[in-house]
């Protein structure tokens, strides 16, 4: 069973950084999409930054040149670095993989519990 552990989150001042990380165990074959959701108080879970396996990316236009996604293909884990936290950034966060089981076509998407991050102004 797929399993995804994320670390990272924290209390931190407006202007602050920090990097969550999600490593995932149990995946019987590969890896491809990986990225990272927000969830903020009262409101859905949105897309903030995805990574193929290849290592192309796309971000949520409120955070471009402020966080950065990465991945380490050997070691299955991704991670978001945040730099110039805002207010606005606080919520949960939540990581998420899609796998291809070897010798399956089909994909399946599994997802971290979620770490919180609390950006205050």
């Amino acid at each position: 069973q797929v399993q995804l552990v994320e670390s990272g989150g924290g209390l931190v001042q407006a202007g602050g950084s920090l990097r969550l990380s999600c490593a995932v165990s149990g995946s019987t074959g590969s890896i491809n999409r990986m990225a990272w959701y927000h969830q903020a108080p009262g409101k859905q879970r949105e897309l903030v930054a995805a990574i193929t396996s290849g290592g192309r990316t796309n971000y949520a236009d409120s955070v471009k040149g402020r966080f950065t996604i990465s991945r380490d293909n050997a070691k299955n884990t991704v991670f978001l670095q945040m730099i110039s936290l805002k207010p606005e950034d606080t919520g949960v966060y939540y990581c998420h993989a899609r796998e291809r089981p070897r010798g399956e076509i089909a994909e399946y998407d599994f997802w971290g519990q979620g770490t919180q991050v609390t950006v205050s102004s």
